[in-house]
């Protein structure tokens, strides 16, 4: 299949990008370097194009009663111009998608979803809309109008708030919140949301006013130390603060109760897809847990590494590994059993086919003083 561009495609080639392919897009993986794009939005604000993801709209009289269907959380406990994060499951209570909804009003949700799922997503939800919903919902795939920029950091807000024609700030919009305003007086949706465990905003913007906005948030933001981020350091800062992602740590084979994300399910809602298997789980117990690990001996977990216990049994793999450059020390995620789960639990990780010690420990792994 070919490789698609975002709207900022040039951008990364002018900023001295490293091009891969991801979820069939060409993408900036680096600048600078990992680390160094990794501190710029620990201490100062960055940039990353993320118009790769998907957006889907659901509209009609029935929306709302559509995405309680569809998604775990509930969205008719939050208010127009609120998000709220879920899980978009199988039957089996495995993970179709983890997602953002971002509710206008009840007629009106925008959801956003991972760009490696959003044909899978958007096939599955007009699916089981017309199932359920024979009128009163209809199902929109947007994927293709939206520029989106993530704007990440302690400084993000002051750096919005220089652009946009309305206040930007916790009381204006609190996290997990969005409006409709300009920036440079181009229309966006305004959302405080965020991958990266620091203050933020995504900014949904038309293909065609994407570029102009990024080049102003580089030349406005320049006393703030901006600059724009790549793949790379957008998994090392998700992965500090534990946040999953989809394909590495879930997947249709683990549900929200597994991979720790019972937050993200309001049991007391009822009928949405898959909540028979989480009420079982919740109830029961679950077999494996995802967990975060520390490694003792000198080693760097990486995805698909195995995992074994001091006798060598194999019990789990690694989900998800790295250098943590907040912490300077190699972190992990993965799924092990239950009864091994405990922090302060050691296990062992075959590091290129060498079994090297690591300990279950509290996540999420990096906390801001």
């Amino acid at each position: 299949m070919a490789t698609k561009r975002t709207a900022l495609f040039d951008a990364h080639l002018a900023a001295g990008a490293r091009i891969v392919e991801f979820a069939g897009f060409e993408m900036p993986v680096q600048y600078q370097g990992v680390i160094e794009e990794h501190r710029r939005v620990r201490e100062h604000v960055g940039l990353f194009d993320v118009s790769h993801m998907g957006e889907i709209e659901i509209r009609g009289p029935r929306a709302l009663d559509a995405v309680q269907h569809l998604v775990t959380n509930d969205a008719a406990a939050i208010k127009d111009t609120q998000a709220m994060y879920a899980g978009l499951l199988y039957e089996s209570g495995g993970f179709v998608d983890d997602l953002i909804v971002y509710r206008y009003s009840p007629e009106r949700i925008f959801i956003c979803v991972n760009a490696s799922n959003k044909d899978k997503d958007y096939a599955w939800i007009k699916e089981q809309v017309g199932k359920a919903f024979t009128a009163g919902a209809e199902v929109i795939d947007r994927s293709d109008e939206f520029t989106q920029i993530a704007v990440q950091g302690p400084k993000a807000e002051t750096l919005i708030g220089r652009l946009a024609d309305r206040p930007v700030d916790k009381q204006a919009i609190p996290y997990y919140w969005f409006k409709d305003g300009n920036v440079i007086g181009r229309p966006a949706i305004i959302a405080r949301t965020g991958y990266t465990g620091e203050d933020g905003f995504e900014l949904y913007l038309a293909n065609k006013d994407g570029r102009p906005v990024w080049d102003a948030l580089l030349e406005k933001g320049r006393d703030l130390e901006v600059g724009p981020v790549g793949l790379g350091a957008r998994d090392t800062l998700r992965l500090e603060m534990k946040y999953a992602l989809y394909g590495n740590d879930i997947d249709q084979d683990h549900t929200p109760v597994e991979a720790g994300l019972s937050w993200i399910v309001a049991f007391g809602k009822s009928g949405f897809i898959g909540k028979p298997v989480l009420d079982k789980q919740k109830a029961e117990g679950v077999q494996r847990k995802l967990v975060g690990f520390e490694m003792i001996d000198r080693g760097i977990p990486r995805h698909g590494y195995p995992i074994v216990d001091a006798s060598g049994k194999p019990i789990g793999v690694v989900t998800s590994g790295t250098q943590s450059p907040s912490l300077n020390k190699p972190i992990a995620m993965g799924y092990v059993p239950a009864g091994q789960a405990k922090v302060g639990t050691e296990h062992r990780c075959e590091v290129r086919g060498k079994p090297l010690r690591m300990r279950v420990v509290k996540t999420p792994f990096y906390k801001k003083s």
